[in-house]
């Protein structure tokens, strides 16, 4: 993946990822988007989905406890993407969600966000 892809903006200004992470939004926005992009490989516009969810909130509250620690806001991006592919998807979760049990939590939650979104557009 290049950088040089458009970025798509929030769509969930008020809630989710940007919304979570208030005065910082402008700045976290394309380097979560990115860094989490290359982790999952999943497109720029899942990705998108998936930040403007409430599991994109989640990830921003992993991204604010790393800065409450004293991070940089790269390093607390990069340190909560880190962290959610190193979890896996575990038995209950993937009973309920139907995501691959074993998965990387942040690629089974990206991609379980689109397969959502499709669902409520058809």
């Amino acid at each position: 993946m290049t950088t040089t892809h458009t970025l798509p903006a929030t769509q969930n200004d008020a809630w989710g990822f940007f919304g979570t992470m208030n005065e910082q939004a402008d700045a976290a926005w394309p380097l979560a988007m990115r860094a989490v992009a290359e982790a999952t490989g999943q497109s720029l516009e899942t990705v998108r989905i998936f930040m403007d969810s409430r599991y994109g909130r989640h990830f921003a509250d992993s991204v604010l406890n790393q800065m409450h620690y004293g991070a940089s806001l790269e390093a607390a991006i990069a340190a909560a993407t880190e962290q959610w592919m190193g979890w896996t998807i575990g038995r209950i979760t993937s009973k309920e969600y139907g995501i691959p049990r074993g998965l990387p939590y942040l690629t089974g939650f990206v991609v379980h966000c689109e397969i959502t979104d499709e669902e409520l557009a058809a």
